[in-house]
């Protein structure tokens, strides 16, 4: 096959002009009787579109027209343009206008995440700060891609914003029953829990068998002045309508000048993070003990209070403790950079059931 190429290629290269029009006149013949031949439409691969465009690149538009059969000329006249127009280097785009700091955007959006404003009231925080602010446009279009509305929140919010606005002074509060074994036989225990929603610290009050409304009241004076000495903030208290909530318990925090919020009404959620407590109280210790009488029950509260406080990671602080205990010194490490397997010791509370890990101190 490469010989009869290569004679092909020797006998075009030795002839004179009128006859290389004479041969390229017989193939065009040759060629449209071929075609008359082949049934329906010819089918290119790129590659070979690839091909014809090479070779018709020098071409006039004229002499495409008069050669081309196996597809419409114009065709090819199209791919030749295509080709020549990927093969011309990009012009340099205008810069146009400059873009907004990285600095100034992440101004916006901290100012956007923090407050229910609108662009204009952020344009009017940043022109009191001494920078000129961008566009109204370019404000807009930066909140909305930072998934932000850009226009303000109207109305009273959600209940997400009222937590997240009075987090740091609001209480919630939920009473924990079990049944415990006394020598009268089965009885129910209460024990009163108050959470603080900012810091989900729990205080407790000691178990009883008769939540009257004196037992209340004294629980109500108990709690705001531990809260108040531990540092914690108390304004606001939400439960849930629930009878044991006697209106000697509501009357003595009013006098600690404590507002009182109650659910409202088929709003079972709305109590959650005290309820999420109790829960996990009976589910991680409670549940495992047979109760003998309030002064165990008082025993195994305090035990997975202390526990709750200063040794559970919680999953809602991205797994910090609510209460960290002095800092160990320095240990051992191993080449990965890990403290020594012997430099970490287990404590356990009430016989294995809640165990926690740290470091030895040295």
């Amino acid at each position: 096959m490469a010989n009869i190429y290569r004679s092909l290629l020797l006998v075009i290269a030795g002839a004179t002009q009128k006859e290389l029009a004479r041969q390229i006149k017989y193939l065009k013949v040759e060629n449209e009787i071929l075609r008359t031949r082949i049934p329906g439409r010819v089918y290119v691969t790129p590659k070979e579109r690839r091909r014809l465009v090479k070779f018709a690149m020098g071409l006039s538009a004229k002499a495409i027209k008069h050669l081309v059969s196996i597809v419409h000329p114009e065709t090819v006249l199209r791919w030749v343009r295509e080709s020549r127009k990927e093969c011309k280097p990009r012009q340099k785009a205008n810069r146009g206008r400059r873009q907004t700091p990285e600095q100034l955007r992440r101004l916006i959006r901290k100012m956007a995440r923090e407050n229910d404003w609108g662009y204009t009231r952020i344009m009017g925080e940043l022109k009191k700060l001494g920078i000129k602010p961008p566009s109204r446009n370019t404000v807009k279009n930066i909140l909305k891609q930072s998934g932000f509305d850009p226009g303000p929140k109207r109305g009273e919010g959600t209940w997400d914003d009222f937590l997240k606005r009075h987090a740091h002074s609001l209480w919630q509060c939920d009473f924990l029953s079990r049944r415990v074994v006394t020598w009268k036989g089965f009885r129910q225990v209460f024990v009163l829990a108050f959470l603080h929603v900012e810091t989900r610290r729990v205080i407790l009050s000691p178990a009883t068998f008769k939540h009257d409304a004196a037992w209340a009241e004294v629980q109500a004076n108990v709690f705001v002045n531990q809260a108040r000495a531990d540092g914690l903030r108390v304004a606001r208290i939400m439960h849930d309508r629930d009878k044991m909530f006697s209106i000697a318990f509501d009357a003595t925090l009013n006098r600690k000048r404590v507002k009182i919020l109650r659910s409202p009404f088929c709003s079972p959620n709305i109590n959650a993070y005290v309820e999420r407590f109790v829960q996990s109280i009976k589910q991680e210790c409670l549940d495992h003990f047979i109760v003998f009488g309030t002064q165990h029950m008082d025993y195994l509260c305090g035990q997975y209070l202390e526990y709750y406080h200063t040794e559970r990671p919680h999953q809602d602080k991205e797994n910090e403790l609510l209460l960290r205990p002095e800092r160990a010194s320095p240990a051992d490490r191993d080449d990965a950079g890990l403290p020594m397997l012997r430099e970490v010791r287990c404590r356990s509370r009430l016989g294995g059931l809640l165990n926690s890990y740290s470091r030895r101190a040295a």
